[in-house]
């Protein structure tokens, strides 16, 4: 069974029809849009500083959200895919993201909507993302433009995928 406790004095507070895996933490100050999911050994931890959701986000598998004691709150928009390992920390992550498999998006940085945070990249502290760009690299740096068959064969597949996959897991599993 998941953990979600409260910390603080703060509980999470979790959408609508959203999926927790059995060994997912969500624990303090966290407000989680509808349809989200947190996959196998990710943790969202609220402790220190408030972590704000939109809607349709998924925080794959070993995913780290945190943020810093009295400084940094996390803020994910819609439409969000935080891919397996990452970690999104203290910063701003706009609408239609991806954030990919163990990159780090470090404290006060500010990812743009319609963005991709391409795997393994490292996003330095304050470093702002232009809306529509693709940044790679430690440090990370923008590398191109995401053009519409990247928004619509990557950024809004995989967030469609993952409220699918989550259908598999919830009350027995299903198509």
């Amino acid at each position: 069974m998941s953990i979600v406790k409260s910390v603080r004095g703060k509980a999470p507070q979790i959408g609508e029809d959203c999926y927790l895996a059995d060994n997912a933490v969500v624990v303090g100050d966290v407000v989680m849009g509808d349809r989200c999911s947190v996959w196998f050994n990710a943790v969202v931890r609220g402790d220190v500083n408030s972590i704000r959701m939109g809607h349709q986000v998924n925080v794959q598998d070993g995913a780290v959200i945190h943020c810093t004691f009295e400084k940094a709150a996390t803020q994910i928009g819609d439409n969000v895919s935080i891919g397996h390992n990452a970690i999104v920390h203290g910063c701003t992550v706009r609408d239609n993201v991806l954030i990919g498999m163990g990159s780090i998006v470090m404290d006060h940085c500010d990812v743009g909507s319609y963005s991709i945070i391409a795997a393994g990249a490292v996003v330095p502290q304050g470093t702002v993302v232009p809306e529509g760009s693709i940044f790679a690299g430690v440090p990370a740096r923008k590398i191109g433009e995401v053009r519409p068959e990247l928004r619509t064969g990557e950024i809004e597949r995989i967030a469609k995928a993952y409220i699918r996959y989550s259908g598999w897991f919830k009350d027995g599993g299903g198509e």
